[in-house]
């Protein structure tokens, strides 16, 4: 089996989250199986930076949904999207 690596779009609920501390809960939150390969920062507007993992999951059913479950229950979290995705 192969593995995908996904780059996903994290937005903050809020521009005075500290983005250092969330990208330690998004790691924590992370499924068996998926790692997180390197962070990005995207300012948006306003002072709100979102936050742009690249996650490594196994190639199999349901690919990047279950990082997109954890990262969506992880507190600060307002919304995720898949930005792009690519075997590896």
């Amino acid at each position: 089996m192969g593995k995908v690596a996904a780059k996903i779009k994290v937005m903050p609920n809020s521009p005075e989250l500290d983005l250092d501390d969330l990208e330690d809960k998004l790691e924590d939150s992370l499924p068996e199986g998926a790692k997180i390969k390197g962070f990005e920062r995207d300012d948006v507007a306003f002072g709100l930076v979102a936050l742009l993992p690249t996650v490594i999951v196994p190639d199999d059913a349901g690919g990047t949904e279950a990082v997109e479950e954890a990262f969506t229950g992880v507190d600060g979290v307002e919304s995720v999207s898949v930005e792009n995705v690519g075997r590896i």
